[in-house]
């Protein structure tokens, strides 16, 4: 388990998760992580070249014993909680870039939501807006 787990890395963690809950990650869902990465805002002061060694760490934490559980518990802690909608509306574009959610990632939204405390009704607007950004 990573020990002084930054913000950025958290995010990352969670993206990672997102793209990882179907056991495929697909090279287009790493380059948009590593867009959202380059551009958004709570992502300034990032060392862009820690990103691919981020995502390798939590693929491995997942493929352990409780991975899952012990992935979703290491991103609660090293996030302040003004970030846990950030956290999950970050989960909710990865989930909504291809523009089908399956059944694996709604429950990883659920397990998200719930561990980070997050009330239905802040999910429902960052799900909308997701929605809303993808329609063609």
């Amino acid at each position: 388990m990573p020990e002084n787990m930054s913000h950025h890395e958290a995010l990352i963690y969670v993206m990672v998760m997102m793209s990882a809950v179907d056991t495929a990650m697909s090279d287009d869902e790493l380059e948009r992580i590593g867009s959202l990465t380059s551009f958004l805002p709570v992502f300034d002061g990032f060392d862009h070249d820690h990103l691919v060694h981020a995502a390798r760490e939590c693929a491995a934490l997942l493929d352990g014993p409780e991975g899952l559980d012990i992935a979703l518990e290491v991103v609660r802690e090293a996030l302040p909680s003004r970030l846990y909608d950030t956290a999950y509306a970050l989960a909710v574009e990865l989930a909504a870039a291809d523009l089908s959610i399956r059944q694996e990632e709604i429950r990883l939204l659920q397990l998200l939501r719930d561990r980070l405390g997050l009330d239905k009704l802040t999910c429902a607007a960052i799900e909308r807006g997701a929605m809303a950004r993808f329609r063609k």
